[in-house]
């Protein structure tokens, strides 16, 4: 028929029908085309507007709610991947051409948070979560530095991809979980007990347990990617992760891990995020366009604004 759409919803479980994750739009919404390869989107819930990393292009592009309008938000970014905001409200980026994380301040000044693990140069930091404890947690695969394409060609120092921490009062940095081949994604369940990492090249997500003391035990599996190979991860308000898993869609997982469904994407699916006023439009940067679907669940709350000094 003239002007059908594919099917978006695939039900696997019928817990996805009865949580009502099929609910939502019955197709995706275009925002923006004419990316090289789309990354790391980020909802500002006070200036109602979307950041997102073309990485290739080497550049952060901001879409405005309001308007629908998109310009250029930062060029060049240091080839930009993963973004997430701090408890104060700034943003915090992992540059893989530069090698580093960094915040961008209030006044647009940019603060170096990470850029070297016992004097030797990350490899090139993909994604980060921030805990409420002010900590920034990130990944460091190689795939800034194998190619030209998303970064600058060069040996890694470390000779590793693992999963970093950086105190937010010393700026000291800890490696908390290594044995990866290509840690991408991480977030932290809603109650911060637990960490999970996908792993892209080894087709798989991780859960952790956090200890009180910041460090990581157990490390098992959650999940493996039968279709596609997972980047980056999301939970929504009632517990279950949605994965972007590249040329499968976005996944569905219960919190037992089971498989529920899936949302067909007609691209490359690289990273989702939640946000929008309700929380309930999930954003998708999908290889060369970015997406959004209004749903009938919730991304989780942000994190507990920091107390302002005395």
């Amino acid at each position: 028929m003239p002007g059908e759409q594919p099917q978006l919803y695939e039900i696997l479980d019928d817990r996805f029908r009865t949580g009502r994750c099929h609910a939502g739009d019955s197709r995706l919404e275009t925002l923006f085309e004419g990316c090289r390869w789309a990354e790391g989107p980020l909802y500002v819930p006070a200036g109602r507007y979307l950041l997102w990393s073309d990485i290739p292009n080497d550049r952060l592009l901001r879409w405005d709610e309001t308007t629908g309008t998109v310009g250029v938000f930062r060029s060049s970014a240091g080839h930009p991947n993963g973004n997430t905001l701090d408890r104060e409200g700034r943003l915090i980026t992992c540059e893989q051409g530069n090698r580093r994380v960094t915040r961008t301040e209030h006044d647009g000044s940019v603060t170096v948070i990470a850029d070297r693990f016992q004097g030797r140069r990350f490899n090139s930091p993909n994604d980060a979560a921030v805990r409420s404890d002010g900590s920034i947690w990130f990944s460091d695969p190689d795939f800034g530095i194998t190619t030209d394409y998303e970064g600058h060609r060069a040996e890694s120092e470390i000779g590793a991809c693992n999963v970093y921490r950086a105190d937010p009062g010393t700026g000291e940095v800890r490696l908390v979980a290594d044995g990866f081949q290509g840690p991408n994604g991480l977030v932290f369940s809603l109650d911060e007990r637990r960490l999970f990492v996908s792993d892209s090249r080894a087709n798989h997500i991780r859960v952790f347990d956090v200890q009180g003391d910041g460090t990581l035990t157990d490390g098992g599996i959650f999940a493996e990617c039968k279709t596609g190979n997972f980047d980056n991860i999301r939970f929504d308000s009632d517990g279950r992760l949605w994965a972007a898993a590249m040329h499968g869609g976005v996944h569905c997982y219960d919190p037992d891990s089971t498989l529920l469904g899936r949302l067909l994407v007609p691209e490359v699916v690289a990273n989702i995020r939640f946000g929008g006023a309700k929380r309930n439009r999930m954003f998708i940067a999908a290889d060369t366009t970015l997406y959004s679907l209004v749903m009938s669940v919730t991304g989780t709350p942000p994190l507990p604004t920091a107390p302002r000094p005395s």
